[in-house]
């Protein structure tokens, strides 16, 4: 009977693929292939009512078998695949308790996080507070009460990042009246807060990120981390000054270091001046590094402007004080002779490993 071989060819090959399949999407394939809505099994039951009515029960009962032979090795096969994929994930997985354990990868603090901690730590061990601010201040505590005039370069938003006002009704103008709020610029405002917020006597630093529009190179970065130190007391001097930063210095890059103060000018401080350490490289006799000067850069200071002073709620003639600023990231230059800033901030863990 042609039925009868059809369904005898369609078992044996379906078995046989189904015992070659080596993937359950395979399996699949198979199942479709013969027991689907287009299968070749499927397509015998549909063409049953061609038949004799003697040749129906025959056929239907063969079909019947086949369905259950192929249903039967589809899912011994399904078991079998089930199991090959469990031992192969148990021997993958397999550890060797013998062997010695993989050790993890411990990091450490970024070298400005380093620097940060450790210029705290000495200016703590002189009773200075830790005193945090805003990233976003108004031109009033960046500016104003930090006695830079209403001309001053600094104002300009070619070297102040200024926050767009919203309620502007014009805000795309490129000639509108500059925000009041900007990216500070220095962490001076935190002084401003403090001294507004409490009383003489007054120790702070103030360490934080500043924001300037400064194209990234060797020296420069438009962002930053700056400590910032004010003092207000009775009866504080420019001596109270050199000795606290003597100090500093020393106790950041070494007890034989000199220290050199060369009059500056910044609005907020009168006098004022620069503070240059010795050349640790050629111990001051003068070498490529310090441009054959002996001295570097570090930082500068001076003593507060009674105008800042006043304009904070402080009797300028019954206290005084000093402050001073240095960036994190020229001492971290200074202390490991790097020769570009953008190192620090690129990411690469073969350089910053090493600190």
């Amino acid at each position: 009977m042609g039925v009868m071989e059809d369904l005898k060819a369609i078992s044996e090959e379906a078995q046989s693929k189904v015992a070659t399949a080596d993937s359950l999407a395979a399996l699949d394939a198979v199942r479709v292939a013969v027991l689907g809505k287009k299968g070749s099994l499927t397509r015998i039951l549909r063409s049953m009512g061609s038949l004799s009515p003697e040749e129906r029960p025959l056929v239907g009962k063969r079909a019947n078998e086949v369905r259950s032979a192929v249903e039967a090795a589809i899912d011994g096969r399904k078991t079998q695949l089930a199991d090959a994929e469990l031992q192969r994930r148990i021997s993958a997985d397999a550890v060797d308790v013998t062997m010695p354990g993989r050790a993890p990868h411990v990091g450490t603090q970024h070298l400005i996080s380093q620097i940060v901690e450790e210029m705290e730590q000495v200016f703590c061990g002189m009773g200075y507070d830790v005193i945090d601010g805003p990233y976003v201040e108004t031109t009033y505590y960046n500016f104003d009460a930090l006695n830079a005039p209403a001309d001053h370069p600094s104002r300009s938003p070619r070297d102040t990042f200024y926050v767009a006002d919203p309620t502007h009704p014009d805000p795309e103008r490129e000639d509108r009246a500059v925000s009041d709020l900007l990216l500070r610029t220095q962490t001076s405002p935190v002084q401003v807060h403090a001294m507004e917020a409490g009383k003489p006597p007054i120790y702070m630093i103030s360490p934080g990120r500043v924001f300037r529009p400064d194209t990234a190179d060797a020296n420069h970065l438009p962002q930053f981390t700056q400590i910032e130190g004010l003092a207000i007391d009775e009866g504080l001097t420019f001596g109270d000054l050199k000795g606290t930063l003597d100090h500093f210095t020393r106790a950041i890059f070494g007890k034989d270091r000199a220290t050199r103060y060369r009059p500056h000018f910044f609005p907020f401080t009168e006098p004022s001046a620069e503070v240059d350490v010795s050349c640790g490289v050629c111990g001051g006799e003068g070498c490529r590094f310090c441009k054959g000067t002996g001295w570097l850069e570090i930082l500068g200071c001076g003593m507060v402007d009674p105008n800042v002073l006043e304009m904070s709620g402080i009797d300028p003639e019954r206290y005084s004080g000093f402050a001073f600023g240095i960036g994190a990231e020229r001492v971290a230059a200074l202390r490991y002779d790097l020769p570009d800033l953008r190192m620090l901030m690129a990411g690469d863990m073969r350089f910053l490993a090493q600190f």
